[in-house]
């Protein structure tokens, strides 16, 4: 009888530390499939619904010989000793792969199924193994109560786990791609606008004969990596956005996403990026490798999907919009969490340049030198210091300022080519959680590079306050006060005793809008804005935009 109670006292502790400590080793539900709870090991595991996912980075390693092995775990833990034993006597507990128990995490009732289930086969062993001529059937029934009481939950989980290896099963036949995701997102817009088309006269000739106009963007994205670390980008578009240029007399009207040059479904990007080390990351592409793809513009909050609807309040029209797609390299070389280098050349042999003689060759093509610092002195504040040279062959159809700003601005010496030395500070602060104020000066200094030695000054700025999860979580508010792209000085005349091309007033760009979270894939954004002496010239009217966008992402 002795040895009898002997061997039976030896399993007590197991069974004892196993309700004890399993209140402390797994997450929360395990429908929330977040982490994976951490488990004791048995000859027969049972995997819970978290351990399934293959991309969960929080997956059980292999059973732990020593509770040092858990890094967090302190002696002077209340359970330190039971989970000591649990661990270095009774081999009953596996670790997370980054080293840590997790013992402070809440537990469902189907964790405590597997768990003690586990535990309990653990135990069998041991009687089997110590007490197999002296344990009789009720010696166990107390035991064997726990597993029948926790069987309904066990047969649960069991046939979740079926369900889900069918359904796994299921996409993996019928997936797009190993190697690609597909994405993509539509952009619809209803808008009008209200007042005199900018003429550049006083005569009220040209009234507002514009009519409400509906566009669309469509774009499916694809993202392949082939190493885990790069991505190639290839996006075909479709676009029937209007061109406001024409029917209001300015591009200061312009929205961010309206329609170019191209017809029907097109390629819109082809670009590759790639990891060269650890702190320094490779961009190539033959198709709109644009500087907003390797650089920061610092206004994330402002620009993009969710963001402001015209195409000045993106971003600095003169450093991030290069007037062309074209292809090139860039590099992208981070020093330290403050500082970080851009660096690109991307060129664009476009059928007019080869056709006026110009540009036939990937150096003499129009094209874009960048260069960008960004420096990050705390994690609420961005500084980026841009430099970009720019050079326009001859009848290109080119203009300097992205689709922004003046007539002046866009081709200060008309359509003879052109080089530019653009200087641009852009800055983003985070103020608060809920309030970020941002902007950013461009400076421009041309040069006429075909005729006549002639230069141009070109200036443009703005000031931007976004508020994040505005009313609600999600959502966000903007605000945009600048001044688009205007030549403030220049030598051109187009013909002897021709005015010069500068522009004699200022205009200012005021924008609102508020981008509305219908859920993670549609949003609404309403949007107003004016423009004030449209074209720089206090001879034309106010301009006003109203906006209705909705965004559409999958």
């Amino acid at each position: 009888m002795s040895k009898f109670l002997w061997n039976y006292l030896l399993v007590i502790p197991t069974v004892f530390y196993g309700l004890l400590f399993l209140p402390s080793v797994a997450n929360a539900d395990v429908t929330t499939q977040e982490t994976v709870p951490t488990k004791i090991i048995s000859p027969k595991p049972v995997v819970t619904q978290d351990q399934e996912s293959a991309n969960s980075p929080t997956e059980i390693t292999g059973q732990v010989t020593s509770v040092s092995q858990l890094s967090d775990v302190r002696p002077t833990d209340w359970a330190f000793q039971a989970l000591q034993s649990l661990v270095e006597r009774y081999g009953a507990i596996a670790g997370y792969p980054d080293g840590t128990f997790k013992g402070n995490r809440a537990l469902t009732r189907y964790e405590f199924a597997a768990g003690l289930n586990a535990a309990l086969d653990r135990l069998s062993e041991l009687i089997a193994s110590n007490t197999a001529d002296l344990v009789k059937k009720e010696d166990l029934e107390t035991l064997q109560k726990l597993q029948a009481e926790f069987a309904p939950e066990l047969q649960q989980l069991r046939a979740r786990l079926d369900s889900l290896e069918a359904r796994t099963a299921e996409v993996e036949a019928n997936q797009f791609s190993t190697t690609t995701k597909l994405l993509g997102d539509a952009v619809f817009i209803v808008a009008d606008t209200f007042g005199d088309r900018a003429n550049n006269r006083p005569a009220n000739d040209t009234k507002d004969d514009t009519q409400t106009v509906f566009g669309y963007r469509s774009r499916l994205i694809l993202q392949t990596s082939f190493t885990g670390k790069d991505q190639l980008s290839t996006i075909l578009s479709s676009n029937t956005i209007p061109n406001l240029t024409n029917s209001t007399g300015t591009a200061m009207t312009r929205f961010t996403f309206d329609q170019g040059t191209e017809e029907g479904v097109y390629l819109s990007q082809l670009v590759y990026r790639f990891p060269l080390s650890k702190n320094a990351t490779i961009w190539v592409g033959p198709r709109a490798l644009q500087p907003a793809i390797y650089a920061p513009t610092l206004n994330s909050s402002i620009g993009g999907l969710n963001g402001a609807v015209s195409r000045f309040a993106t971003f600095n029209p003169t450093v991030y919009r290069p007037g062309f797609d074209g292809a090139g390299a860039a590099l992208g070389y981070k020093f330290s969490n403050q500082v970080q280098l851009s660096l690109a050349y991307t060129a664009d042999n476009t059928q007019a340049s080869r056709a006026s003689g110009e540009g036939n060759g990937f150096a003499d093509a129009n094209n874009i030198i960048f260069s960008q610092l960004t420096i990050s002195p705390s994690r609420q504040l961005d500084v980026g210091l841009a430099y970009v040279h720019k050079y326009f062959g001859t009848r290109t159809g080119f203009n300097l300022t992205g689709g922004t700003g003046s007539a002046f601005a866009r081709n200060p010496f008309e359509q003879n080519s052109t080089s530019t030395d653009n200087f641009g500070l852009q800055f983003n602060w985070r103020a608060s959680r809920r309030f970020v104020v941002g902007g950013w000066f461009g400076y421009t200094l041309a040069h006429q590079e075909s005729g006549p030695n002639n230069d141009a000054t070109i200036i443009n700025g703005a000031l931007t306050l976004a508020f994040p999860d505005l009313f609600k979580e999600g959502n966000v508010g903007g605000f945009i006060v600048g001044v688009p792209p205007k030549v403030t000085s220049n030598d051109y005349r187009p013909r002897a005793n021709a005015a010069r091309r500068e522009d004699p007033d200022t205009s200012l760009h005021l924008e609102a809008f508020y981008t509305f979270r219908v859920n993670d894939n549609v949003r609404v954004t309403p949007t107003f804005y004016v423009i004030t002496s449209p074209e720089h010239n206090d001879a034309n009217n106010a301009i006003w935009v109203g906006a209705l966008r909705t965004t559409f992402s999958f």
